[in-house]
């Protein structure tokens, strides 16, 4: 899963991809226009164009979280643009990036504080769309050189303390799952975030974690990377159960990446797929997967898990998670229909340039090579999808 910076493990694509020129993906283009006009100020957003689409009960968007100079502009997207599209679930990944009170040292006065997401949170109920914050948890602790707030203000919580300098060699840097603090201060963010954002789910990331049960750490040394997968899960599913919300998370760490063929970045290869069977069948995962669409949605729903899949900027791509997840929907199984809850489109940038990228978007011309506009191109498709194909 690809984050907002340059560095990626998947190649980019180098020729343009085709976009539908439907009037519903002229129309939603249109209020994109509109919308990025206004600049921000409150505008009334139009009922979803076309036929009903209450039949895929997850319609979802994945922004990371707004500035606090953004709120306003993402109040007027929210009114706008994605009511209009459908959109029925945003999930926000604010990370550390919210004016915490709880914990003084990560309190932030340029982040969007309790007042910026309540505008946020007004304009999503008024148009239907569940808010859902996001928390990166265990992986992700870092990017390139620069260690993440967590570790900068505790790196006694770093799972590898002193190890890989300035973060070379390394992915992202982990907590330690078993530090004896590292809980008491990540659920204070939890709760004050869940509380802001009024939320009944909680998304906690927990994605691409390559650093787990290190052989230097006093505590994880020689654990099986499966227990302690599953047992973080566990700790934050009974925590946010505890405060009255679900669990969402991403889905990798529980794939077996050897025996998938799907390698080290969509599942995994250093333990954890064995956790898959350790841990509360109340999740919802968030199955995400960016250059082809295997048919693991199946094998979630079938161990009991609601899924949603998640695509990026390949609209193929989309288009066949989406057809997988309708097949589900419509199959012979009842159990496994109720688990295939929808669609998540992610995007891995922020609300301005994916707002700015579909502003940019024209029918029947070329797709500029970047994420933000791939990932707006790849939404426009697959909710044209949703409305025509329910």
């Amino acid at each position: 899963m690809i984050r907002t910076m340059n560095t990626t493990p998947f190649p980019l694509p180098s020729v343009p991809v085709a976009r539908p020129s439907g009037g519903a993906h002229r129309r939603l283009l249109v209020g994109v226009a509109t919308c990025l006009a206004c600049l921000g100020a409150p505008c009334v957003g139009a009922e979803p164009d076309g036929r009903a689409i209450d039949r895929l009960p997850v319609r979802g968007l994945h922004l990371s979280g707004p500035g606090k100079g953004e709120v306003a502009a993402l109040v007027g997207f929210i009114r706008g643009p994605l009511s209009q599209a459908g959109v029925n679930t945003l999930v926000l990944e604010f990370g550390y990036r919210f004016d915490y009170q709880s914990r003084p040292e990560f309190a932030d006065p340029s982040a969007p504080g309790k007042a910026e997401v309540r505008e946020i949170l007004t304009a999503c109920r008024e148009n239907g769309i569940e808010l859902i914050p996001q928390i990166n948890c265990l992986g992700h602790q870092s990017w390139a050189k620069r260690n993440d707030r967590l570790l900068q203000k505790h790196p006694e919580f770093d799972e590898t303390p002193g190890k890989y300098p300035d973060n070379e060699g390394i992915y992202c840097r982990s907590y330690c799952p078993r530090h004896p603090e590292v809980h008491a201060v990540l659920f204070d963010l939890i709760d004050e975030l869940a509380v802001a954002c009024e939320a009944k789910a909680f998304h906690v990331g927990l994605d691409e974690v390559f650093i787990l049960a290190d052989p230097d750490c006093p505590r994880c040394r020689g654990e099986d990377p499966a227990v302690l997968f599953a047992d973080e899960v566990g700790r934050l599913h009974a925590h946010l159960k505890e405060i009255g919300c679900r669990t969402w998370l991403w889905g990798d760490r529980f794939l077996d990446g050897s025996a998938t063929g799907l390698g080290k970045w969509e599942a995994s290869e250093n333990g954890t797929q064995g956790s898959m069977d350790r841990v509360p069948k109340d999740l919802v995962v968030c199955d995400w997967h960016y250059n082809n669409a295997p048919e693991t949605a199946r094998l979630f729903a079938e161990k009991g898990f609601d899924v949603v899949s998640c695509p990026w900027r390949k609209p193929d791509v989309a288009l066949a998670q989406l057809k997988e997840l309708q097949g589900l929907r419509a199959g012979h199984d009842p159990a496994v229909a109720a688990h295939a809850l929808g669609m998540l489109q992610t995007t891995w940038c922020g609300p301005s340039r994916f707002a700015g990228a579909l502003g940019d978007l024209k029918p029947g011309e070329p797709v500029s090579g970047n994420s933000g506009s791939e990932s707006a191109n790849c939404f426009l498709t697959l909710f044209d999808a949703i409305r025509e194909n329910p």
